[in-house]
């Protein structure tokens, strides 16, 4: 019979030769077929009745206090098991001394490795999009080439219930945000299961990652912690589509080199509630506001997305208007032409109109750039990641569910 292999696998640990552990995460070990180059045949799962929890969800130091916190001991070996996890993906090559072999396996024992299950979706030019499998859903990341960096684009939630029209992800609504451990396993996979370089995380995915907050914070604190993925907080960039209660929040909580977008896409009011649902509950004057005292920190600027419709918001009229709605904040500009959509309500604006709307903002005074698109062809680009096929399964999976005796 062929093996199949699960959507959350265990993981062989491998401390010196003469020590080998399986740790159990959910597939029974007919279903395991090789796991980092070891055969499963032969070897004892351990099991323990203490919930488990997930690395991936901790810093060094949440991890070293809940280790402390269940054996009373253990702190010292506790960081060296995590660091060495988050930095190489594996405990191969991790040694010991013979008397804290006993204590290590206990740790190993209390702790989850499992990383969620995924999949290269598509690869175009360089840029790959991967599914990561969550239960019975999925979310998708993209990695994107650069001249001479890779950045790194995650999801903070299945679907969005911002409604922005003129995005894939929105027109699925939300189905579920998503848990510390499963943001950061989208950046594990890449660099440790994937083996790719990543310098630069954005948190453009699906999802409104302040829709999220908490469980963004908490990822935020695992990506740049020192002792695991390492990642320095001038690397990420966090966007919203404009919530100004958590944008306070942020600036309130945040360490001031973290990047923060925000997807503003009109210059004024009339255009942007009917593109941005958010705007009927905070107006892009509370949302100047909010970003002004953002701004008021001097290392923190602000980058402005704007994406570029044709007969929308693409005239010089709102070049102009933007530019004056900016006019006091620290913010560089970013132009993303609109991408096409499985259906499409609008159309990307010509070459010659977006350069025009460039030079526009350049010569009002603001840094500005327009986004080169990448993964168009394999709907990767910035407002078509989504599956609406997976909302209309869910849809009718708990239609069946509610009326079983349906046919």
């Amino acid at each position: 019979m062929r093996k199949t292999r699960p959507s959350a696998f265990s993981v062989v640990i491998v401390l010196n030769r003469s020590l080998l552990l399986f740790l159990v995460a959910s597939a029974p070990i007919a279903q395991l077929d090789r796991v980092s180059g070891f055969e499963p045949d032969g070897y004892r799962f351990e099991s323990c009745s203490v919930q488990m929890s997930s690395i991936l969800s901790h810093t060094q130091e949440s991890f070293v206090e809940r280790i402390f916190s269940l054996l009373g001991k253990g702190k010292v070996h506790a960081r060296l098991l995590y660091s060495h996890w988050m930095k190489m993906g594996s405990l191969e090559g991790l040694e010991v001394e013979p008397q804290a072999r006993p204590l290590l396996e206990e740790m190993i024992r209390l702790t989850d490795f499992s990383v969620p299950g995924h999949r290269v979706a598509f690869e175009d030019d360089g840029t790959v999009k991967f599914l990561v499998e969550l239960d019975s859903l999925e979310c998708e990341s993209v990695l994107i080439p650069m001249k001479a960096k890779s950045t790194l684009c995650i999801s903070s939630q299945v679907g969005c219930k911002m409604g922005c029209t003129f995005c894939e992800t929105g027109r699925m609504g939300l189905l579920r945000s998503l848990s510390v451990r499963e943001i950061v396993s989208q950046v594990f996979i890449a660099k440790r299961v994937m083996k790719k370089r990543v310098d630069n995380i954005v948190f453009m995915g699906m999802g409104e990652p302040f829709d999220n907050f908490e469980a963004v914070m908490g990822a935020l604190d695992v990506l740049t912690e020192d002792a695991g993925l390492g990642f320095g907080p001038s690397r990420i960039t966090v966007s919203t589509s404009g919530l100004v209660d958590q944008i306070d929040a942020f600036t309130e909580r945040a360490d001031p080199a973290l990047h923060l977008a925000v997807s503003v896409n009109a210059p004024n009011d009339a255009i942007r509630r009917k593109i941005m649902p958010v705007n009927r509950q905070w107006d892009m004057a509370a949302l100047k506001r909010a970003m002004a005292r953002y701004c008021e920190n001097p290392r923190r600027e602000i980058l402005i997305e704007y994406v570029l419709m044709k007969g929308i918001n693409d005239s010089l009229e709102c070049a102009d208007e933007l530019a004056h709605y900016l006019r006091g904040l620290r913010v560089k500009v970013n132009l993303i032409p609109y991408n096409p959509q499985s259906r499409d309500r609008f159309a990307p604006p010509d070459e010659a109109v977006v350069d025009a709307f460039l030079e526009r903002m350049r010569a009002r005074g603001y840094l500005t750039l327009a986004r080169r698109t990448k993964g168009q062809k394999i709907m990767a680009a910035c407002g078509q990641l989504g599956n609406l096929q997976l909302r209309r399964k869910i849809f009718l999976d708990r239609s069946s569910q509610s009326h079983p005796g349906c046919a």
